[in-house]
């Protein structure tokens, strides 16, 4: 392999268990990585002559906060338009007490949430302990949460904007954490915060949600010290826009909630230091052109990577440092150990195109850690229908690879789709398949022009064949596909739970490229 040019892996703390997880202190937040750092955004054009590898510039170490007269909470005057750099602890968080058994605030006007918006977990030490919340009442907290997160929904630009300007006013050095453009990433923020508030109450999703994140957010580099940091321009943004919401009770709550969020992330993250890098090191080994925009690349990781057939990761380019966008895996795993990918490249997608037209044998990528749901449970016979659009037929082959690997004959039926035949690039191994397992069923679907295959979207198309009651359902492709294969395999009768995609947020940042 040619010399690393990335550079190593940050020292961290010695692996701790679980159990060995000192509780995260009321409004000091634990280390690990924060749940603000999400897929990183696009950077803007490079210059043809930029020098590839520049190294990724690793986070000084923050000193902790030292103690001043402050007050624990910014004036609105101090926080309206900050001008320069504060010194750190210019903002220090201090231990907010549960709210006493007093009054409940009263009901809010709930507003309908739209689907996919809810808020924060909060873990509510207002409950006593004699009468907690059922589990079809929002906690508390929750409650004051939804309503702080209702009102600055309508301005949620202007909230994230404000939030990583406190955070780059007041701590510059983070600012390094980040790609240079941040545009995506001013979505990112509320978008988070609404995916865990969706399961605030739902202690056991949110807890494998945020674990996800914790895992995953290792590879940013992190440290301890960025989490007041992060949780100050939090707590400083929501005061400018939600006044009609904002009081005492409510910074209390969202105190607690990040507080809870926190130790969540950090228990995930220690236990998977344990056990795991940071990051991979993958030499590209080979690259075939399939099309003149999509390519099949594989790489050799610097040590074991552990993964799931129908899984993903998350990909670094030395081209776009701290830009990481998602892949799935195209194959079951292998016993070479090598990682293969199908990448298409899209229009101002700087890590998809770098994939495709820059790429070669020899260069090194870096991979976090394997994530998704979307694998086959052995334990059942049950059969898969799997649909598969563009380059979503990469894990549906994993799949397929994957059933052959066990030994089991189980129907297994793929619905390949494209737009136009040309655009059907893998079609030719999926029928290599197909006659080497007759258990296997390949039917290509083109949607957009004219066809000898079978013609139409591809989700429609599946009504025309079954039924399909004994089956699991398996979706790979752009959101827009996922989205109408979901409904329309709930109205063939396929019940919602035997139906496994990728996350859509996720979907939509590999669109991004």
């Amino acid at each position: 392999m040619p010399a690393d040019p990335w550079p190593p892996a940050p020292p961290g703390p010695p692996p701790v268990t679980r159990a060995e997880t000192p509780p995260a202190p009321a409004f000091e937040p634990p280390a690990g990585p924060p749940l603000w750092l999400p897929p990183q955004p696009v950077p803007p054009e490079p210059s043809t002559d930029a020098s590839p590898w520049p190294p990724a510039p690793a986070p000084a170490p923050a000193s902790p906060p030292a103690p001043t007269p402050t007050p624990s909470r910014p004036s609105q005057e101090s926080l309206a338009a900050p001008q320069s750099p504060e010194p750190h602890g210019a903002f220090t968080f201090q231990p907010v007490p549960p709210p006493t058994p007093a009054p409940s605030p009263p009901p809010a006007p709930a507003s309908p949430a739209a689907p996919g918006t809810s808020q924060l977990p909060a873990p509510s030490s207002s409950s006593s302990p004699s009468s907690p919340p059922s589990p079809s009442a929002p906690s508390p907290d929750t409650v004051l949460i939804r309503r702080t997160l209702s009102e600055v929904e309508p301005v949620a630009d202007k909230v994230t904007s404000y939030f990583y300007a406190l955070l780059f006013i007041r701590h510059p050095d983070l600012r390094a954490l980040f790609p240079a453009a941040m545009d995506v990433q001013r979505d990112r923020l509320f978008t988070a915060l609404l995916a865990a508030a969706r399961h605030a109450d739902d202690t056991a999703t949110l807890t494998a949600y945020l674990g996800r994140l914790g895992r995953g957010h290792r590879k940013y580099g992190t440290l301890p010290s960025h989490y007041p940091a992060v949780g100050e321009a939090l707590i400083g943004a929501l005061t400018r826009y939600a006044p009609g919401t904002w009081n005492a009770a409510t910074e209390a709550a969202w105190v607690r909630v990040y507080t809870a969020i926190s130790q969540i992330m950090i228990d995930a993250a220690a236990e998977d230091e344990a056990t795991s890098p940071a990051w991979w090191h993958a030499e590209v080994v080979s690259h075939e052109r399939r099309t003149p925009d999509i390519a099949v690349v594989s790489v050799r990781p610097d040590q074991p990577y552990p993964f799931l057939a129908g899984q993903y990761t998350s990909l670094e380019t030395p081209w776009w440092p701290r830009v990481w966008r998602h892949y799935s895996f195209s194959a079951a795993p292998r016993s070479d150990g090598l990682l293969s990918f199908h990448v298409k490249a899209v229009p101002a997608g700087w890590v998809s195109n770098a994939l495709v037209h820059r790429a070669r044998p020899g260069d090194v990528l870096r991979l976090g850690p394997p994530a998704g749901s979307m694998i086959v449970d052995h334990t059942t016979d049950n059969g898969l229908l799997c649909l598969g659009g563009g380059t979503g037929i990469a894990p549906i082959k994993a799949l397929v690879e994957d059933i052959a690997e066990h030994g089991r004959r189980r129907p297994v039926d793929v619905f390949y789709g494209a737009r136009h035949d040309g655009d059907l690039y893998d079609i030719d191994t999926m029928l290599r398949l197909q006659r080497s397992h007759p258990w296997l069923s390949v039917r290509p679907v083109v949607s957009d022009s004219p066809t000898r295959r079978l013609s139409g979207q591809l989700p429609h198309v599946i009504r025309q064949y079954g039924p399909w009651p004994a089956y699991d359902a398996y979706l790979s492709g752009p959101p827009g596909m996922i989205r109408s294969g979901v409904s329309a395999l709930k109205g063939i009768g396929i019940p919602p739970h035997r139906i496994r995609h990728d996350e859509i947020d996720e979907l939509m940042a590999r669109t991004r490229g």
